[in-house]
Order: C-alpha cells, then sequence, then structure tokens
C-alpha cells in the first residue's frame, strides 16, 4: 500500500506547485498567501510519504483529498482534478491493501515451503561440492 500511496502524493505534491503557478495570476491573491498554503500542502504530501503505516496516515491523507478538492474555490480546475486524485487515492488505498495481503500470504506459503524441506534437499549443492572436491 505505501508504494501506490506515496506515487500518489508524490503526483499530488507537483499537481499543487503547478496550480499554486495558476492561483499566482489571481489579483485577489497575494504571492505570499498562495505559496504559503501551497508550501504547507506540498510538505504535508511529502510527510504523508512517510507516515503511511502510522496509525492516522491514510486519514490524512483523505484530508488532503479534500482540501485539493476544496482548493477549486480559487482555482477552479482543481475540483476535476481533485476529484481525480481522491479516485487515484481511494485506488491506492484499496488495491494496496490487497496487494499486502496478498504478499503476507505468499510469504507464510514460502516460509511454510521452507520449512517442509529437508536440510539437505537442494541437489544442485551438493553436486557442486562434490565436483570441487574431486579436482
Amino acid at each position: 500500500m505505501r508504494t501506490l500511496c506515496s506515487s500518489t502524493l508524490i503526483g499530488e505534491f507537483f499537481v499543487i506547485g503547478f496550480a499554486a503557478l495558476v492561483a499566482m495570476k489571481d489579483p485577489d491573491l497575494s504571492m505570499s498567501t498562495v505559496w504559503t498554503v501551497s508550501g504547507i500542502a506540498m510538505v504535508l504530501c511529502v510527510l504523508l510519504c512517510g507516515m503511511l503505516n502510522r496509525p492516522g496516515g491514510v486519514a490524512l491523507g483523505w484530508a488532503l483529498q479534500i482540501a485539493l478538492i476544496a482548493s477549486g474555490f480559487v482555482v477552479p480546475v482543481m475540483y476535476f482534478l481533485g476529484a481525480v486524485f481522491a479516485g487515484l487515492w481511494w485506488a491506492s488505498v484499496h488495491f494496496g491493501r490487497k496487494i499486502d495481503v496478498a504478499k503476507a500470504r505468499f510469504a507464510a506459503q514460502a516460509a511454510e515451503a521452507e520449512g517442509a524441506e529437508p536440510a539437505g534437499a537442494t541437489p544442485a549443492a551438493g553436486a557442486g561440492s562434490a565436483s570441487a572436491d574431486a579436482v
């Protein structure tokens, strides 16, 4: 899950930066306000990449998605982009959890298969050492 969600957050990082460039064209907004708000959101995106496995990390990601959609009040195209990234966030969380379950299942099967084999069951290793002894 962490890889998919982090990819989504890094994509949002860039979209927020580009949206800030568009928002700077608004004469009602000061450049410092635009970059303060955008900068906080961009830093939050990067910090969330490291917090995804902690409690509340995914919930903070959802809060960021809501804020991204709400930024459409300033830059109208962000309604659409925010909705797209909210969908990507949902898919990242949903399918990432499925991948994590599958990885755990495969690791358990591999550990079970490794424990079932006898210690000297690797013929390739034994054959290689026997030919080395003969030389």
